[in-house]
């Protein structure tokens, strides 16, 4: 709750950006609350189709947060520029 308060208040150019990356991020924390379940109950021990399933989910979840750390630092700039004008 706090990350997209930070990031709807950085995205001041375009609400439409900002809703989309709150999105992603509530899919985010979806996302890695499953991955926390399936460390934490063992199910990817169980098979290869559950174990593969746990791998794209880890790498999905990485790539997203790879998205949102770039949209993130890139806001900090244009917020940087926007203030030394």
């Amino acid at each position: 709750a706090q990350l997209e308060a930070e990031v709807l208040t950085r995205s001041s150019h375009s609400s439409r950006t900002s809703y989309v990356v709150v999105a992603d991020l509530s899919e985010m924390e979806l996302k890695k609350i499953l991955i926390e379940k399936m460390e934490g109950n063992k199910s990817i021990q169980r098979s290869d189709e559950q174990r593969n399933l746990y791998k794209v989910l880890v790498e999905a979840y990485d790539a997203d947060k790879t998205i949102l750390d770039i949209y993130e630092e890139s806001t900090i700039l244009k917020r940087g520029r926007e203030d030394d004008d």
